[in-house]
């Protein structure tokens, strides 16, 4: 039996995406639990907001502990992600297994933030939600593998939100093109590295607008099928001009540079940075305008929650030290 509540448990509160959900739901009234390893850090994170979670102290890896937080829980938000892509192929379908266990067995709802990585380059400008995913990456592979496991969760009793979206950027953001590439995070901004070709469009996605559209999502979850997925727009660059001249406004610099990404870097260096090898494996995004749409989001909930682009760039740099707040 689905649960109906209004109680939310967030595996990942402490990363951008999860957080960003967390937020959005306590504006909404609900009451939400945060499985973190350590509470004292994960507090001060919200120790300026007026509504913040429950922090319960759990690892993600054992499913007793996430069980624990579970009392009374309608919906598990899994955002939850090993840091700087370490062990992706050990740990992050176990965690997934461990969620949809518990899910299964009170009847909750997962909801899993998903990416355009399930799309090879075969998926060419606008795949839909039903678009066959033909991956070429080892991450896009493991997010099939994570999106077929919710799938069948779903016909065993635990109905799944997946909401695909493209390059998450955001004030709290940290393992991301945006702060990892286009910028240095905590200096100030001299220059713009844009990893793009020049004419190729590129999807963005700005973690606020996430957090609140999983919980308009949410707030209408009685009608959702029990496996649902959208695509949100988000931040469409359709030449891979209109971010760079973003960060342009927001700094207030117009004649900011802005140079090529020093891919020959990240290739020579990928065979010993893990971060490296993720960033060479992803470089087809950069070559090829893979465009979602989201006419199905529009039709569910009307408009799909977006934040300007001079405002949300503002916003990410202030987060991430690159702008006085």
């Amino acid at each position: 039996m689905t649960s109906t509540g209004k109680t939310a448990l967030i595996l990942g509160a402490n990363g951008g995406v999860g957080g960003e959900i967390a937020s959005a739901l306590l504006k909404r009234g609900w009451t939400v639990r945060a499985l973190v390893r350590d509470v004292e850090s994960a507090a001060r994170r919200w120790r300026d907001k007026e509504n913040t979670p429950l922090f319960v102290k759990g690892d993600a890896m054992r499913r007793d502990e996430v069980a624990a937080a579970t009392d009374g829980v309608a919906v598990i938000v899994h955002a939850v992600n090993p840091p700087g892509y370490r062990d992706w192929d050990k740990l992050v379908l176990p965690m997934l297994d461990n969620t949809i266990a518990v899910a299964t067995a009170i009847g909750a709802r997962v909801v899993l933030p998903g990416t355009v990585y399930n799309f090879g380059p075969d998926a060419f400008a606008n795949p839909t939600e039903d678009t066959p995913q033909t991956p070429r990456t080892r991450k896009g592979a493991i997010r099939v593998k994570m999106e077929k496991r919710l799938r069948d969760a779903a016909k065993a009793g635990a109905p799944a939100l997946i909401l695909r979206c493209g390059d998450f950027f955001g004030p709290h953001a940290a393992n991301n093109w945006f702060s990892q590439g286009l910028v240095k995070p905590g200096r100030p901004v001299t220059s713009i590295s844009y990893p793009g070709r020049r004419g190729v469009g590129h999807q963005w996605a700005y973690l606020p607008d996430v957090g609140e559209t999983v919980a308009q999502l949410l707030e209408r979850r009685e009608a959702l099928e029990p496996f649902a997925v959208f695509h949100m727009e988000g931040h469409w660059d359709a030449d891979g001009t209109r971010m760079i001249e973003a960060i342009r406004g927001a700094i207030g610099n117009p004649g900011l540079p802005a140079r090529a990404f020093p891919w020959w870097l990240v290739t020579a260096a990928s065979p010993f940075f893990t971060l490296f090898r993720e960033m060479q494996e992803m470089r087809y995004l950069w070559r090829v305008p893979l465009h979602m749409t989201n006419p199905k989001l529009v039709a569910f909930l009307g408009r799909e929650p977006h934040t300007g682009w001079q405002e949300a760039v503002r916003e990410t740099l202030k987060g991430i030290g690159s702008l006085p707040a």
